[in-house]
């Protein structure tokens, strides 16, 4: 029994649940009458959203909408990165939404230095835009698991390759 288990920390999303996000906030934006008028797009990238409307109002309620078709998606509301709002061509507003995708440096490090402090047994290390974390006990891997779900990060975390 002197094996070690690991995890890794990402920040990742689905991104067949997102295409399936956005496109039901296409079809309420169609078929509500207050927005029916206004010739809004929303365009998924493949890191972005690009949302172009005639007013900020409209705008505020679409954002609304996207929020709401992610969460009843399991899509965690930290993985949109709302930008400037722009005015675009013709008295229109435009808005890029960026997708967060990954756990940045600086992040990271903290999630380690946290495991370090916190949890003798557990070794944290980082690969990339993820963080490894293994220990000899699984127990203390869950631990580690239940800590980091406490702490507050500015992006949602994920728990893969667990073994």
């Amino acid at each position: 029994m002197a094996s070690n288990f690991s995890f890794d920390v990402v920040s990742d999303f689905d991104r067949q649940e997102l295409v399936n996000a956005v496109d039901q906030t296409v079809r309420e934006i169609i078929a509500r009458y207050d927005l029916k008028d206004t010739k809004t797009t929303v365009e998924l990238g493949t890191d972005e959203i690009v949302v172009n409307t005639d007013s900020e109002f409209t705008l505020d309620a679409i954002n609304t909408i996207l929020q709401t078709k992610a969460a009843k998606r399991s899509l965690s509301l930290k993985i949109f990165d709302y930008g400037k709002i722009e005015s675009a061509s013709g008295n229109r507003v435009r808005q890029e939404i960026k997708l967060r995708k990954g756990i940045s440096s600086e992040i990271a490090k903290q999630i380690s230095k946290l495991i370090r402090d916190e949890f003798k047994k557990v070794q944290g290390s980082i690969q990339g835009d993820a963080v490894r974390v293994s220990a000899k006990s699984k127990d203390d891997l869950q631990l580690v698991m239940q800590r980091l779900k406490q702490e507050e990060y500015p992006l949602a975390l994920q728990f893969t390759n667990y073994r």
